[in-house]
């Protein structure tokens, strides 16, 4: 699994450095406390696990109106899934901290991925432009970018109460939560620099909060194994997860 895969290879690029803590009395360290201290340390100590605010924001992620949140699965699941598969994906090249890797440029890239496909614009199936050119336009943007967009739309289904703000609801705050961090992270992307080891801090950070969020908007957990494969990024038929 690519979550699975890119943790393993942090700890084991961080166990040399790793110093671990002096037990305390009548206290054993657990396969739980080893693998965050060391992702912890190669992360350079940054709080990938704090945030208890985000991360107790689960209550009430499935109540809403009837259709609402149906309807948004149908619309946005795909491309939610998709943007979570691709942002695995390059897990692997953060891990060797080159921000020159294909997988990595083109997650930020602005012509990286199709958006919307090109559909012909023929009258009933004739051709009526006088150029004889019925072929429709493709539009691309990157696929951070469709992410957001998709993450934010499918989080704001997600609500109780129709008149509470998009921004203060538990999925909207954990979908801007990563943003944050991946808006760093693109910044940095940019740079093209390599053996970028800021780059992996901020992206186990935004690993964390991403998995805060699946949670919310009812998907599978980053390391269930779900997103190793790519998804169709339409509207689907239904809103289950298949």
């Amino acid at each position: 699994m690519l979550r699975a895969c890119t943790l393993l290879m942090l700890c084991c690029a961080a166990a040399d450095a790793y110093q671990p803590p002096q037990p305390l009395q009548h206290h054993t360290q657990t396969r739980q406390d080893l693998l965050r201290n060391l992702l912890l340390a190669a992360a350079g100590g940054s709080l990938l696990f704090g945030g208890s605010e985000m991360a107790s924001a689960s209550g009430g992620a499935t109540a809403g109106r009837y259709t609402t949140i149906p309807i948004a699965k149908r619309r946005y699941y795909g491309r939610v899934q998709e943007g979570v598969h691709e942002f695995l994906a390059m897990g692997p090249d953060v891990v060797q901290a080159d921000m020159t890797a294909t997988s990595i440029q083109q997650f930020f890239d602005p012509q990286g991925a199709i958006v919307v496909a090109a559909k012909r614009k023929d009258v009933n199936g004739q051709c009526t432009k006088k150029d004889g050119d019925c072929r429709g336009k493709e539009v691309r943007d990157s696929r951070y970018n469709d992410m957001k967009a998709s993450m934010y739309l499918l989080g704001n289904a997600f609500r109780t109460d129709q008149q509470k703000p998009p921004d203060r609801l538990p999925t909207v705050k954990a979908a801007k939560a990563f943003f944050k961090e991946m808006d760093e992270m693109e910044k940095l992307v940019k740079k093209k620099r390599q053996n970028d080891k800021q780059v992996q801090q901020v992206y186990l950070a935004a690993l964390e909060i991403l998995d805060t969020y699946l949670d919310l908007v009812e998907l599978p957990p980053t390391d269930s194994g779900n997103y190793d494969k790519e998804f169709d990024t339409l509207v689907g038929e239904t809103a289950r997860i298949t």
